[in-house]
């Protein structure tokens, strides 16, 4: 492959507060080392037929994913699918929605949790969270560094060429708090902290990095229709690629290609939309 590249999606995290309270990444920004434009999510704003764009490049008018009640194995091709093609090896840590689009469905919470399947034409390696019981008033969610860790031992053990990671723990937190509160505040601060210290250590290992999150989330903590806090999040690059001017808006649809084709893999005819990055 002619590159390697880490996809990091923050779930829930309007631009508003990427942009002010992700010290870690702006100051990466700042520095020259990452670059950031403003991304649009596709409608509905739901977390799954979000999580179903990004990987097949298609909306959910074409994938058939309505929301988090309408998870299954899609026919679509996506970006596990075309890395492996290409002869790349895939990994994800994430929500178990992305096992069931990916892999298969449904979850079956011992079969599935955790997986190394070297044969396998969509995700080779898999470590999964079900959030099975999340609510307002238990998130049910796994602490990210815990996450991050887990994505980088994959890289160091299988040596993957493609691999996400997902976590919830900021859309839950924007669900149970709503976004104007020292508690979202907080949240987000952690997570940057947390986050930063594995930034270098893969870009050290010859990954190209994007941070984005799946949507945004409004002042009631909402998101799934169209608006600006709902749709619009940001998206952080840490790579050597050229890219568009600051202030263009990049169309979720467009991460599937832009991923293959920094990695030289084959984009499917499905996808459409055009890469960001050259």
């Amino acid at each position: 492959m002619d590159r390697k590249l880490l996809l990091i999606i923050l779930d829930g995290v309007p631009y508003r507060n990427f942009r002010r309270l992700f010290g870690n990444l702006e100051g990466w920004v700042d520095s020259g080392e990452a670059r950031v434009w403003k991304l649009r999510a596709v409608l509905p704003s739901t977390s799954a037929s979000c999580y179903a764009s990004i990987h097949t490049g298609v909306t959910p008018q074409e994938h058939g994913c309505t929301g988090n009640g309408n998870v299954f194995r899609l026919s679509h091709k996506d970006v596990f699918s075309q890395v492996r093609e290409a002869g790349g090896v895939t990994g994800a840590v994430t929500h178990s929605y992305w096992s069931q689009f990916f892999n298969r469905h449904p979850f079956d919470y011992v079969r599935d949790i955790e997986y190394d399947e070297p044969e396998s034409q969509t995700i080779n390696h898999g470590r999964f969270h079900s959030m099975t019981g999340y609510g307002k008033h238990n998130q049910m969610t796994p602490s990210d560094v815990d996450l991050f860790g887990t994505l980088t031992n994959l890289c160091l053990r299988f040596g993957l060429d493609y691999g996400i990671l997902h976590t919830c723990t900021l859309d839950s937190m924007g669900h149970r708090f709503f976004h104007d509160c020292a508690e979202m505040d907080h949240a987000c601060f952690v997570a940057d902290e947390m986050l930063a210290p594995f930034i270098p250590r893969w870009r050290q290992l010859g990954y190209e990095v994007i941070v984005t999150a799946d949507h945004g989330q409004d002042e009631r903590g909402h998101h799934g229709g169209r608006g600006p806090l709902q749709q619009e999040t940001a998206l952080y690059y840490f790579g050597d690629a050229e890219g568009p001017d600051a202030e263009t808006m990049i169309d979720q649809l467009q991460l599937a290609p832009t991923i293959l084709s920094r990695m030289g893999a084959p984009i499917a005819e499905t996808m459409k939309a055009k890469s960001f990055l050259k």
